[in-house]
């Protein structure tokens, strides 16, 4: 298992949200790509990109910042998401040195080009399923669903998706803990690795994670807690390190 630090982009900026309300958001930089020099110092395996506002528009917005991450770091793996609607953005992304494009919205909204992305571009697509009490929401998280999470993930494992990030919006930017009960339920309905995403924000939370990771649980995205210094990053890999060894 991973500790994956995210950059949420909004406005050019580096930003968290409060259950994905975009007015509800606190910068914590203007220069995104001296962020991921600092996570990639620290020895980030991956790191996790979300274009908040083409995640609204539904086309990227924030690209040009995307690039020079990419660039600055090239051999630091990335996955993106956010505004991910069609195979023209995929391959852009994929050519700007992306190693993962994540499909939130329109894997739901067209399960079918999940499927042709999966076959155009194999190992590199994750879905991103963002559920409040076991509901999917879509849009940003501004719309919500009566489509269960556990049977969408059920099925884009069967299209080839490589990996599932399951967030709890209840729990996204609030700090109030990784909702591990769900992950695991999850975890253990899919044979694909599940990435664990909102709420982790402290070393407990870490080592929580660590105690099931063997159901699947293959990373853990942590954005408000790494800025606001709950966690530290260093320290949150190394426990997963030592936890599960050096190659987890």
């Amino acid at each position: 298992m991973i500790l994956i630090p995210a950059i949420d982009l909004k406005d050019g900026q580096c930003v968290r949200l409060r259950k994905g309300i975009m007015e509800d958001n606190t910068v914590f930089s203007d220069n995104p790509v001296e962020v991921a020099g600092k996570w990639y110092g620290l020895g980030a395996k991956r790191l996790h990109l979300v274009d908040l506002n083409g995640a609204f528009a539904g086309e990227p917005v924030n690209g040009d910042i995307i690039k020079a991450i990419t660039k600055a770091y090239p051999d630091l793996p990335v996955e993106i998401g956010g505004g991910i609607r069609d195979m023209e953005t995929i391959e852009a992304y994929i050519q700007a040195g992306i190693s993962y494009v994540i499909i939130g919205t329109q894997a739901v909204k067209d399960p079918d080009f999940v499927r042709a992305a999966c076959k155009e571009y194999p190992g590199k697509v994750i879905v991103g399923l963002d559920a409040n009490n076991g509901k999917v929401a879509i849009n940003g998280w501004a719309e919500a669903s009566d489509l269960d999470v556990i049977d969408l993930a059920q099925q884009f494992e069967n299209d080839g998706v490589d990996a599932i990030i399951y967030t709890d919006i209840a729990r996204d930017g609030m700090m109030q803990g990784v909702n591990i009960e769900s992950t695991v339920k999850l975890a253990q309905s899919i044979k694909i690795p599940v990435i664990a995403s909102g709420g982790i924000t402290n070393l407990e939370d870490v080592r929580g994670l660590c105690a099931v990771a063997k159901e699947g649980i293959s990373g853990a995205i942590t954005g408000r807690a790494i800025y606001e210094g709950t966690l530290d990053f260093a320290e949150g890999q190394a426990l997963i390190n030592s936890l599960l060894g050096s190659e987890s």
